[in-house]
């Protein structure tokens, strides 16, 4: 499966009656029924450790381009109609500011391992708290309440996997809790965010600013409000996106679906 496809129904099953191993690309698997799967015999995989590295680079570039506004900023750089830089155009810092990650497994750590190379201070949630050096190792201090982050971070990093536990985790609430200077960055799932909430929060300046690489659906309808706004940016879901992580999943891939037609225990097999 590539880009979640193609769509494992219970009518694609039947039809498949010799299927063993649907091999996933990425980490997430919300779009997997992974009941339904097992009824069929069916077993998965994914490739959730190779993506890690790019996807926190991923994390931190979209950090980067929103506090110093990069877009905006090449938009007006080769603009026909610019005729001089404004003095007063400005961005946020970067260093000393806080973060906060919401979800620190591997790429949430990763995240902060390149968030303490920019001097910031860490914040974390996640369901289970990380051992005492691993949290010295990057100087993050947990926050067993979501809404104590929220409140403290000049930018909120998502980095969950998309559960019923984790839809739209993000709302309304949330983002009114959040610094009317702070910045959203997901590099999560678009579903872990509610986008109505989101635009009406970036539109009356409840935050400052978004930055996401994934959104529902994917891509958005070319009219929605989000892409008609200026404190937004948003990429095409590219946070594996480059060449060598990319063989490298296929790789994986084609590991484990040799390994289930030869009946051998299969590499990465979500269980």
């Amino acid at each position: 499966m590539w880009y979640h496809k193609p769509d494992i129904t219970e009518e694609l099953l039947q039809s498949l009656p010799n299927l063993k191993v649907v091999a996933s690309s990425g980490v997430g698997i919300d779009h997997l029924d992974l009941k339904l799967l097992s009824r069929y015999g069916v077993k998965v995989s994914n490739t959730p450790f190779i993506v890690s590295t790019d996807t926190a680079d991923m994390g931190m570039a979209l950090l980067l381009a929103s506090s110093r506004r990069l877009v905006e900023g090449h938009e007006m750089a080769v603009s026909p109609d610019t005729e001089y830089f404004p003095a007063d155009w400005l961005g946020v810092e970067v260093s000393g500011a806080t973060l906060g990650i919401l979800g620190m497994g591997t790429i949430g750590y990763k995240v902060a391992e390149r968030a303490k190379a920019f001097e910031m201070k860490i914040l974390y949630h996640n369901r289970n708290q990380r051992k005492k050096e691993e949290e010295s190792a990057v100087g993050a201090v947990y926050c067993k309440k979501i809404d104590d982050l929220l409140q403290q971070s000049d930018f909120v990093l998502l980095a969950v996997n998309l559960t019923p536990q984790t839809h739209k985790l993000i709302g309304k609430r949330e983002l009114e809790l959040m610094k009317p200077t702070a910045t959203l960055i997901n590099i999560s799932r678009g579903l872990v965010v509610d986008q109505d909430a989101l635009v009406e929060a970036l539109q009356n300046k409840v935050i400052k600013a978004a930055a996401l690489d994934v959104t529902y659906p994917e891509p958005l309808p070319r009219d929605h409000p989000l892409l008609k706004l200026k404190n937004v940016i948003i990429t095409p879901h590219i946070g594996s996106a480059t060449k060598k992580t990319r063989w490298v999943m296929m790789e994986e891939m084609a590991e484990s679906i040799e390994a289930g037609l030869a009946g051998l225990p299969i590499p990465r097999e979500v269980l």
